[in-house]
């Protein structure tokens, strides 16, 4: 079924390996390794990684909550200077300390959000990199997997559940210079056409933006269920809907939407859930 609020050029079905209801697994995440690009754990060889210049990278964090597979997101702190109370992947400037994107995107989930380096099995990227708003950096988006920080899973079975991250544990341990708050974007929520509007990313691109107002308190512990549906990308013309890239989301919502929506878009369409 297609999202009736716009135009549609084609339905792909969400492939059989990535259930939007059922954890994540050893066997998931390989399935999912195999069709992203791998990332190198150092990137000296490529022409564009330059320490501490002109680069940065974000994750894109799976994670198992209560069983339930999603994405882990951040909401920005409002005393930060840019992008202040939006949500965004944790993520930033690759600095001289990084040998690679890898690096930098795993130092960088470590300092906003306390995950430790262990925690998380990068899985690869999905590219090509986008320019920041201001038109001075490439940012390199990742995508892992963030184990739970109190479970064993080495001995599990590749089609035994992964142990399910906390989200009061890591709430804990965030920056609270810059994160307000954490939460989880159950996989069904991102083909549920109630929370999605059409968007263009800078006027050419068309993706969904994702409701997550719902999705804000830490301590909530039942996901509200979504209605999956396959949905196709939104098509509109050129110029139309553009995101500015400012602010939390259209009609005071907050939304997941500007670089961070056309990342998650980039997955999506990697995994063909759209």
């Amino acid at each position: 079924m297609a999202v009736a609020s716009a135009s549609v050029i084609h339905t792909i079905r969400t492939p059989s390996f990535l259930s939007t209801v059922k954890p994540f697994t050893k066997e998931t995440l390989k399935k999912i390794q195999a069709v992203l690009d791998p990332t190198p754990a150092i990137d000296a060889s490529r022409p564009q990684f330059i320490p501490g210049k002109k680069n940065a990278a974000v994750l894109i964090p799976l994670c198992n909550l209560d069983g339930v597979p999603g994405i882990l997101f951040e909401v920005r702190s409002k005393r930060m200077r840019t992008h202040s109370g939006e949500v965004s992947f944790p993520g930033g400037k690759v600095d001289e300390e990084d040998d690679s994107f890898r690096a930098a995107a795993i130092r960088e989930t470590h300092e906003e959000l306390g995950v430790g380096p262990k925690q998380v099995e990068i899985l690869g990227e999905i590219g090509p990199p986008e320019i920041n708003m201001r038109g001075d950096m490439s940012v390199w988006p990742l995508v892992g997997f963030i184990n739970s920080e109190k479970q064993d899973f080495s001995s599990l079975a590749d089609n035994e559940p992964l142990p399910s991250v906390s989200i009061s544990d890591i709430m804990k341990q965030v920056s609270q210079a810059e994160v307000d708050n954490v939460f989880h974007l159950p996989l069904s929520a991102m083909t549920s056409p109630s929370r999605l509007r059409p968007s263009m990313f800078r006027g050419q691109r068309p993706y969904w933006a994702i409701d997550v107002s719902d999705l804000q308190s830490a301590q909530q512990i039942e996901h509200k269920m979504d209605t999956h549906s396959d949905i196709s990308l939104p098509h509109s013309k050129p110029g139309t809907n553009d995101d500015n890239e400012i602010g939390i989301g259209k009609d005071n919502k907050l939304e997941i939407w500007g670089l961070t929506g056309w990342y998650l878009s980039m997955f999506m369409r990697t995994l063909k859930m759209c």
